[in-house]
């Protein structure tokens, strides 16, 4: 249940961050929305929800969260 948590947690900030880029691409403000994907929010989004499936994929975790018990 903890990793849905932090999985549900992690997207939607995710969600929030495209949102964000939206809103700039939206006003022209295109170098604000490069600066924003390439060092900002958005990479910030990105590279943590990536930890979290890697974490995921290191302990033995399946898509929903629970430990594999036995091998596929």
């Amino acid at each position: 249940m903890a990793y849905e948590r932090q999985l549900d947690s992690a997207m939607e900030r995710l969600d929030q961050a495209l949102a964000q880029l939206r809103g700039l691409i939206k006003r022209g403000q295109n170098q604000d929305a490069v600066r924003f994907m390439e060092e900002g929010a958005l990479k910030e989004r990105f590279e943590e929800l990536q930890n979290i499936i890697n974490i995921s994929q290191t302990n033995s975790y399946g898509s929903r969260g629970v430990q594999n018990t036995r091998p596929l």
